[in-house]
């Protein structure tokens, strides 16, 4: 990075760094830039708005953070850059996505996610299979890292080396920036995943740190010896205590203990240093000018640290995150950002922005206390720990959305807070430690085929990893050929589906879900992966037995399956996108009225009532119509229309892991 802009010795006002900004940006389009033809002077009139509007924003949380004489020169400068470098294709992009605010919130939005080696090999081969996204109603496709990550071990690609290119043997950021033009030319959003919080230690960064340089050893957090290091240790977990003891690892090079959060070779960054935040406003500004359209947040919760805590979800983490999307909102307003953030429920809804925050921080996060509580729902057939937990969580801002899933490349942690599992009767230990085992496959009556991941005796800690149709029983019925466990495994998964199409935000497929894939059992004859069984769940995408999904050719039963859950996610899609009361805006209320095993999501906008009924129980169950009316009136009918509506004895007759959606 070179900062053209003249550091100042007292703090800009706002009008100062909009004057600079405007300034350089004249100077670049002058020498030459990708701002041309008619679209100039529209530009030029737009962007002046944008800084007007957000400048004073950014300045604001900026002086929360930093020194600011020493951070405004480089970021004018990095402002103004980007600004002259976006391609016009994208600046048309960013005008109708401010026409369009609620682009991502809308109920005909569905997403897809994958590795792009385990799905098409290379982002060129991405391109063949959009037509597959395409059928599946798909219009935001994440795409795991991709960015040059060192050699294996590498963390599945979160170990980046070099943020501004492509892992090799995937293509070249020429690749991806043709990729984002054809899923672009197709209605799908492109997400890519950004690092934030460590770089591998082969990073040239870490490279520099190592070899003595001071500015870049400030890069990081490096400590002489043990002292601060132990003080730190006392109220920080282990995230992969079997395989990465401890939080920091020793350096003969900087002779110093450097944070390493995750693995030894993933060195923590010092987000202290206002040189960090200006690395990644330019490598977030690239990756938006190569036609990425969201960024998700890797590991952001771990950012900020602070002795005595446990360093994860601290205040400065949303600082950073708001004055992140605010440099976007200025460069590149139709980028969005997705926070990962697999935390408890009461530290979910921050990522979205509460108080202050509200609506200023990320446009996505991930629900992953919905995907945790629908598969306990399931395991239990009682949906009254969901109904009590989510109904705790307050309702996110109304220009914001939820991703909702049921599973994803991760491993499953049963984040079950211990007050609402009390709530209902239930010890928070031994409902999580009876759900590893459900899942595992050991306890009674189980159809699961899951595997515990990173099992952590000292806590009584077990994640879970499988495939959604592992989990849901379709291995095991497939094992057994019996033909009504194979019905209800097929349920249950499409069950599962319902409920996060049905919820509300963007309802995100894992690669391989779409046919049912199982768990793939040789994951450990290759020796990078044979120490995480987490691949298990992410298989190569099959396109040979896809193909056999959609032939007329009947097929053996393993096919037929896939089929029916294919054929059933692509009714959800077209059933979703025909329903406004589905807009990620409107708050869903979750109610178990009677029976334990069937819950209803209510969603009441001003476009009607939306009650969806769900039984989560391999039995029929019953509704009283008198409380399903309590919530819509009694001209309803069934907008999903895949059981039939039976009434009987002025009850809804439910079949086994039955579900309705009903609109007035």
């Amino acid at each position: 990075m070179t900062a053209r802009i003249q550091p100042r010795s007292q703090p800009w006002t706002s009008d100062q760094f909009v004057d600079a900004v405007m300034a350089q940006w004249q100077q670049l389009r002058d020498d030459g830039s990708h701002v041309t033809g008619e679209f100039l002077e529209t530009a030029q009139h737009t962007v002046r708005e944008r800084l007007d509007q957000w400048v004073p924003s950014l300045i604001e949380t900026l002086e929360e953070i930093y020194a600011l004489p020493e951070i405004f020169a480089p970021l004018a400068s990095l402002v103004a850059h980007g600004l002259a470098t976006r391609p016009t294709a994208l600046q048309h992009r960013d005008q109708s996505r401010l026409h369009e605010p609620d682009h991502l919130q809308r109920s005909d939005r569905i997403g897809y996610a994958t590795y792009v080696d385990q799905f098409a090999g290379t982002l060129r081969g991405v391109s063949q299979h959009i037509d597959h996204l395409r059928s599946l109603g798909v219009t935001y496709l994440h795409l795991l890292p991709l960015l040059h990550a060192r050699p294996a071990p590498n963390d599945g690609g979160y170990a980046v080396m070099d943020y501004r290119n492509v892992q090799p043997e995937l293509g070249t950021m020429a690749d991806l920036e043709q990729l984002a033009d054809n899923l672009h030319a197709a209605n799908i959003d492109l997400t890519v995943d950004l690092v934030l919080n460590h770089v591998a230690q082969e990073h040239s960064w870490a490279v520099s740190a190592r070899q003595g340089d001071p500015r870049y050893r400030n890069y990081f957090y490096v400590f002489e010896d043990r002292s601060l290091p132990d003080q730190y240790e006392a109220t920080l977990p282990e995230v992969f205590p079997k395989f990465a003891p401890g939080n920091f690892t020793f350096s003969k090079e900087l002779d110093g203990w450097v944070w390493t959060t995750f693995h030894s070779w993933q060195w923590d960054l010092n987000w202290k240093n206002p040189q960090v935040f200006c690395e990644f406003v330019d490598i977030i500004i690239n990756l938006a000018n190569k036609g990425v359209d969201c960024l998700r947040l890797d590991a952001i919760a771990f950012i900020a640290k602070q002795m005595g805590t446990n360093c994860q979800n601290l205040p400065e983490v949303h600082v950073i995150t708001q004055t992140l999307r605010t440099v976007l909102r200025i460069v590149a307003p139709s980028v969005s950002l997705k926070a990962e953030a697999i935390v408890g429920p009461d530290d979910l809804v921050q990522y979205l922005g509460q108080g202050r925050f509200a609506g200023k921080i990320s446009n996505l996060a991930y629900n992953n206390a919905l995907m945790v509580h629908i598969w306990s729902a399931l395991a239990t057939s009682d949906a009254r720990l969901m109904a009590h937990a989510l109904n705790r969580l307050p309702a996110i801002p109304t220009t914001t959305a939820w991703v909702t899933y049921i599973r994803c490349h991760d491993d499953i942690g049963w984040a079950i807070d211990d007050s609402d599992s009390g709530a209902v009767g239930w010890g928070g230990a031994t409902h999580r430690g009876f759900l590893a085992a459900y899942f595992r496959g050991d306890f009674p009556d189980s159809p699961a085929r899951g595997a515990d991941f990173q099992e952590n005796p000292a806590i009584g800690d077990r994640r879970t990893s499988g495939t959604a149709a592992s989990l849901a029983g379709l291995e095991a019925a497939l094992d057994t050929e019996d033909a009504q466990d194979l019905e209800l495994a097929e349920r249950r998964l499409l069950l599962a589906h319902t409920m996060i199409y049905g919820f509300g935000g963007i309802p995100l497929l894992w690669m391989g879900d779409e046919i049912g894939a199982l768990n793939d059992h040789d994951y450990a004859a290759n020796p990078d992966h044979a120490e995480d069984n987490r691949w298990m769940h992410r298989p190569r995408m099959d396109w040979d037995f896809v193909a056999r999904v959609h032939s007329s050719d009947k097929g053996d039963a393993q096919v037929q399956a896939a089929r029916r859950v294919f054929q059933g996610l692509q009714r959800l899609a077209k059933v979703r996108a025909s329903l406004p009361s589905l807009h990620a805006s409107i708050h869903t209320t979750i109610s178990v009225p009677e029976d334990p095993a069937v819950v209803l999501f209510v969603r009441s906008g001003p476009d009607g009532v939306l009650v969806e009924v769900f039984n989560t129980a391999d039995t029929e169950r019953r509704l009283s119509l008198a409380a399903l009316h309590s919530f819509i009136g009694t001209t309803c009918t069934d907008a999903l229309g895949v059981d039939e509506v039976r009434i009987v004895d002025d009850a809804l007759q439910l079949a086994p892991y039955g579900a309705h959606w009903f609109i007035a």
